[in-house]
């Protein structure tokens, strides 16, 4: 087990930090202070390692864009309607930045904050844990947020993405990564299948903000239950304004907690997630322009696959979505695993 702390570069003014965990297997994640961001994730194959998310070259490239890429998610993840939800008996009103809507925290969410970090070594596992204390004056929600984003590489090839938060007043919370894979040898994901425990997807508005309504999946592009290619799924969704995938499926985890496996038919290389909380955001990267200087080559659609797992977006103004509330002084903690295997 290993730990390596390099600089990355400077954004601002500041130096940004890039610590690296590697296993006992040769499997890597790298992880930026800037946002959180997990920017690698390196496997080895017969010609190198391969780096199974998408990542930038520089600090700016990763804050110049609408997309999150990679970069921790909270205190909210989602859109939250006109930036308004009730709380403890009051209406809440939250900065907006994307029109009337506050979407993944606002314009001053995780992403944007460069984070202190400690890191520990054990027998099986390698561990980086970003803290800050994130001020209501700074982001806009209720309470002062005592924030702790911790990532964990064991031996058993799997990354435990643990957050844990703790309020001076009643918020809410439910944080989230936006990591993007790509587990191919090509820059698309269109030979890869996506398998989902999820009978349901949300109906949404045309600022896909949830409208309340579940819809069955079944005899839809939306259902994965059995695993589905990607490439026949987006192409039944050409006729739609997104041409692809920007969905939220309602989850079912498994016993394991698993809500769901993405796995590249060339290169066998899979990845399962596990979740207890009942939403997963599915994005295929249907936007990405050129200007977007990946390191697997320009931005362009269907270059990535973003797979969110978080409580149902919008909850608080949808109480049947689920609880996301942070009662004042109590800590909570969310647990995302990801496991690498290769078939």
């Amino acid at each position: 087990m290993d730990i390596q702390t390099s600089h990355f570069d400077t954004y601002q003014h500041q130096p940004i930090d890039q610590i690296t965990l590697t296993n006992d297997h040769g499997i890597s994640a790298a992880f930026l202070t800037l946002g959180a961001t997990w920017q690698q994730f390196l496997v080895p194959t017969p010609t190198g390692s391969k780096n199974l998310l998408l990542s930038f070259p520089h600090s700016t490239d990763y804050l110049n864009n609408p997309f999150y890429v990679c970069m921790a998610i909270g205190r909210i993840g989602g859109r939250l309607k006109n930036g308004q939800f009730p709380l403890a008996g009051q209406s809440i009103t939250v900065p907006q930045n994307e029109g009337h809507n506050t979407l993944h925290g606002g314009p001053h969410g995780f992403h944007q904050f460069i984070w202190d970090y400690t890191t520990e070594t054990k027998q099986d596992s390698v561990s980086i844990c970003f803290k800050r204390l994130i001020k209501s004056s700074e982001d806009g929600f209720p309470g002062d947020l005592t924030m702790n984003i911790c990532y964990t590489l064991d031996n058993d090839n799997q990354v435990t993405l643990t957050f844990t938060g703790d309020s001076s007043q009643t918020t809410v919370f439910n944080p989230t990564s936006h990591a993007y894979f790509n587990l191919s040898d090509t820059n698309h994901i269109l030979n890869h299948s996506l398998a989902l425990n999820s009978p349901q997807y949300l109906a949404v508005d045309a600022e896909k903000i949830p409208t309340g309504q579940l819809i069955d999946v079944q005899n839809t592009p939306f259902d994965f239950n059995n695993g589905q290619l990607l490439q026949p799924a987006i192409d039944a969704l050409q006729s739609t304004t997104e041409k692809g995938l920007d969905d939220i499926f309602n989850v079912q985890p498994d016993r394991s907690d698993r809500i769901a496996v993405l796995k590249d038919q060339d290169s066998q290389r899979q990845i399962t997630i596990k979740s207890k909380r009942n939403g997963l955001v599915v994005y295929t990267a249907n936007s990405f322009t050129p200007d977007l200087p990946f390191e697997n080559g320009v931005g362009h659609p269907y270059q990535g696959i973003a797979l969110e797992p978080q409580t149902l977006p919008d909850t608080p103004n949808h109480p049947d979505f689920g609880d996301v509330t942070l009662p004042a002084n109590q800590s909570k903690t969310y647990q995302i695993q990801y496991c690498y295997q290769q078939l």
